[in-house]
């Protein structure tokens, strides 16, 4: 097995799904290292468990740096620091500057609770709702500079039920987040996903060649 992708993760709150990562990459066979979990927020609950588990924690307060440009390269130091290779965006709520997107282009991927390129930005599940799809989800994609933007790398589909409520459905749409996110390193860091022509192709696809009906038939 060719070595491992040395991985940093991205967080501002909790980190689920940076928890879901740590947890895939335990096993002996899974492509990716997690060798940093960093935060812009001192107070995130997710570095405290990343702490617990093992895992190399590190705030960058965003407020103490006078620029985005400032804190990035305080983030760029950290990330050189432990010579990362891919970067996860696990609810990390700062825009990047161009500049540092470009810097790791294909390198730097995030999850999206949406069927992008449906319901950007914030407030996605009142969004859906308020637009009455019938199906949502989450979406894996490689990180560009504009929000929400980029080659999409995979995504899950999750029903819309007629009672939900923006949290019942962020519940279900989470789940289903824990399962992709993974999938999608997964496919990155093993080199089976390639960005070409900004549109990721899979080598070795395996796609379900059933529809999903939404009420069933």
């Amino acid at each position: 097995m060719s070595a491992k992708k040395r991985t940093a993760i991205l967080i501002s709150g909790r980190g689920s799904n940076m928890q879901s990562l740590v947890n895939a990459a335990r096993a002996a066979d899974y492509p990716a290292e997690i060798v940093l979990v960093a935060s812009n927020r001192p107070d995130a609950p997710g570095l405290a468990w990343a702490e617990a588990n093992g895992v190399p924690t590190l705030a960058i307060d965003h407020t103490s740096h006078a620029t985005r440009e400032a804190f990035e390269d305080s983030l760029q130091e950290a990330l050189d620091a432990v010579g990362a290779e891919l970067v996860a965006l696990a609810g990390f709520m700062r825009l990047m500057t161009p500049a540092f997107v470009e810097r790791w282009r294909d390198r730097m991927i995030n999850i999206h609770p949406s069927l992008l390129p449906s319901f950007k930005g914030l407030h996605t599940h009142e969004q859906a709702l308020a637009a009455g799809v019938k199906i949502t989800g989450c979406t894996v994609h490689l990180v560009r500079a504009e929000m929400d933007t980029g080659p999409i790398i995979a995504q899950a589909a999750v029903p819309v039920l007629s009672g939900d409520t923006p949290d019942t459905l962020s519940g279900r749409v989470l789940e289903a987040e824990h399962k992709l996110y993974p999938s999608a390193l997964k496919l990155v860091a093993s080199g089976r996903a390639r960005c070409e022509g900004e549109k990721i192709t899979i080598s070795q696809d395996v796609m379900a060649l059933s529809p999903l009906y939404v009420p069933s038939l």
